[in-house]
């Protein structure tokens, strides 16, 4: 495994770099970094190049000075992999990666071979991610968005542990996906910045959300890249039923469920994960 600092958008990345053939650029979700990109890696180097960045705020990356949402981070994603060379990728995200990729692609279709995605938000959630009996799963984006958020969190050790120990494990299926790695999770939101530089996206995401909750999501025309979905069969953040207006967003779409696992599929059965990215990037080509 290769570690890089790349310069892009006025800001410094840091991008895992393993593997050989056409490039896959991995983008993580929260709360993680790349390192939550490690199994599958390793287990397509033989096939693929594949690039797994620190977002702007998290891990080793640079972090912003404002909220830094689904837009922003999708320019800087463009960005970096123009400091890269690479004039086109498959793309695989999950969660916050997942929000990004979709104005990726909306601004620069002709960069991109394929989405792959994990559980995310999409415009067609709606209102149904604020009922009632959802509003248990959800407390996380807003509490994170308050300025005593990394204060409590970071105040000690333990603290941050019992935060993200807590989210990794009810969020998961298998539920000890991130036992052998949860001290290097504390390590890394424990680094100067990281706790309130991945909660900068919840603060820009906060105004969509609000009218995605409502019901008031601004109408935007289908993604046409050619799209690949495996929704995980036990997500409690993001239910499997919820992925019935998919269509709306992505008028070329391949979707199934990831049985026997929770909100991280490429953590809880890399196995399955890496085969599954794989097909769908041989099926379309980009091999």
């Amino acid at each position: 495994m290769e570690h890089l600092t790349v310069q892009a958008n006025h800001a410094a990345f840091h991008v895992a770099r393993i593997g050989a053939g056409q490039p896959l650029l991995l983008l993580h979700g929260w709360p993680e970094f790349w390192l939550s990109w490690e199994p599958v890696m390793t287990r397509l180097a033989d096939r693929f190049t594949l690039y797994a960045p620190d977002l702007r705020g998290f891990g080793d990356s640079d972090k912003p000075d404002a909220p830094h949402g689904p837009d922003q981070h999708a320019a800087d994603m463009l960005a970096l992999m123009d400091a890269l060379d690479l004039k086109q990728a498959g793309v695989v995200g999950h969660d916050v990666g997942g929000g990004l990729m979709q104005p990726m692609a909306r601004s620069a279709p002709d960069r991109i071979a394929g989405l792959f995605f994990f559980d995310f938000l999409y415009p067609g959630i709606g209102p149904r991610m604020a009922e009632p009996e959802r509003l248990n799963n959800i407390w996380y984006q807003s509490f994170n968005q308050l300025d005593i958020a990394p204060v409590l969190i970071g105040a000690s050790r333990e603290s941050c542990r019992a935060y993200f120990g807590y989210l990794l494990k009810h969020w998961s299926h298998r539920k000890h996906a991130f036992d052998d790695a949860l001290e290097t999770w504390v390590d890394n939101f424990l680094k100067p910045g990281n706790l309130a530089g991945g909660f900068a996206y919840y603060r820009a995401a906060h105004a969509g959300r609000i009218r995605m909750l409502k019901g008031e999501a601004p109408q935007l025309a289908p993604i046409d890249v050619p799209t690949c979905v495996r929704w995980a069969e036990h997500d409690p953040l993001f239910p499997y039923a919820w992925t019935d207006r998919l269509g709306e967003t992505f008028s070329n779409l391949d979707l199934a469920v990831f049985p026997d696992v929770g909100h991280f599929p490429h953590r809880e059965d890399p196995d399955r994960a890496a085969r599954e990215i794989a097909a769908f990037f041989t099926r379309i080509g980009w091999v």
